[in-house]
């Protein structure tokens, strides 16, 4: 669940004081009725729910980004697929990706674990060894957390904190008709394994924001056919996707569960590729230029319209139906 990073992805903004607040049905409605209650211009907060962090007011020379996402086993992982080190790893990699997508810089984290009391000295040690590793290729600093011990399952929680030039955070909200929608890399087949060695693109999304006006991005987390949604939704756009043009990955075109390479693309969640969109004037210095270093394909358009279509090989439109994981709960 992504609260805006509600200062991040889950936390205190959970408890809703407001009677007159309808029971969320799942994440996002809950992520809609705290939005209502903290918008910009509240206290120091320049960008609040709605974007992969929040931007808040720090200077005059820099604005502060704030991610948070937490890992529960049985729910993101379990450990007959693989080890601490990567479950830490990929804990501070998400929020990596959540950075990026503002194009900003990464500077430090504190983190929360929940540790299972049998064997959770080792456990804590490998987890902070994946956490590390990866702390340090990106030069983030871990400051602080706070540590449980508990007869549950692990859980870890990890809040990065990162900066960016005041008004340069790239938002989900700047999308204009008429541009052109891109991704990084190829989509679909995460969760063969990708899912917990995926690089964020972190560098890649600071050399474009340097190469090319980024009209609006994000990480794509819960899937294209989700994730392009929220632009769509801050945007007040539309947009239509050329299903021929998605980027699919190998390990999407050799699923062999039933279901076809584009509805893997389409839904897979945590990818964590970038979607961007840019001025058609900019298309051809990009594509030649490639300041990222890592394949960038246009696979789409923003329209006037608030439709969200699927523009399908043999030629003919379709809505492009929301799929990818939703967590929600039952009554």
């Amino acid at each position: 669940m992504k609260i805006a990073s509600c200062v991040g992805s889950h936390q205190p903004c959970l408890f809703l004081h407001n009677e007159n607040v309808n029971l969320p049905r799942d994440e996002f409605d809950l992520i809609e009725a705290v939005r209502k209650e903290f918008p910009p211009g509240t206290l120091r907060v320049v960008r609040g729910i709605g974007d992969d962090t929040a931007v808040l007011s720090c200077s005059n020379d820099v604005e502060q980004l704030v991610t948070v996402d937490m890992l529960m086993e049985g729910v993101h992982f379990t450990f007959e697929e693989l080890r601490p080190e990567d479950i830490g790893r990929k804990a501070l990699a998400v929020n990596l990706s959540d950075i990026a997508a503002m194009a900003g810089r990464p500077t430090s984290a504190v983190i929360s674990v929940a540790l299972p009391r049998k064997g959770g000295e080792q456990l804590a040690e490998r987890l902070h060894a994946g956490v590390v590793e990866l702390a340090k290729k990106y030069d983030v600093a871990l400051v602080g957390g706070d540590t449980n011990v508990w007869d549950g399952p692990l859980v870890i929680s990890v809040t990065l904190l990162g900066e960016v030039a005041p008004g340069k955070a790239v938002l989900r909200s700047g999308a204009k008709p008429g541009d052109l929608v891109f991704v990084t890399g190829k989509l679909g087949g995460s969760l063969a394994g990708d899912h917990f060695q995926f690089r964020p693109r972190v560098h890649e999304a600071q050399q474009l924001a340097a190469f090319a006006n980024l009209h609006a991005m994000i990480d794509l987390s819960d899937g294209l056919a989700s994730d392009v949604r929220h632009i769509a939704r801050e945007s007040e756009v539309g947009v239509l996707i050329f299903a021929d043009q998605i980027p699919i990955s190998e390990a999407a075109r050799n699923c062999g569960d039933g279901r076809s390479p584009l509805q893997h693309a389409l839904s897979d969640g945590e990818d964590f590729e970038l979607l961007f969109t840019i001025d058609p004037t900019d298309e051809e210095r990009l594509l030649s230029g490639n300041p990222a270093g890592v394949r960038l394909t246009h696979i789409g358009v923003i329209t006037k319209s608030r439709d969200l279509l699927l523009n399908q090989a043999d030629g003919s439109l379709v809505p492009l139906e929301q799929t990818g994981y939703r967590h929600g709960w039952v009554n």
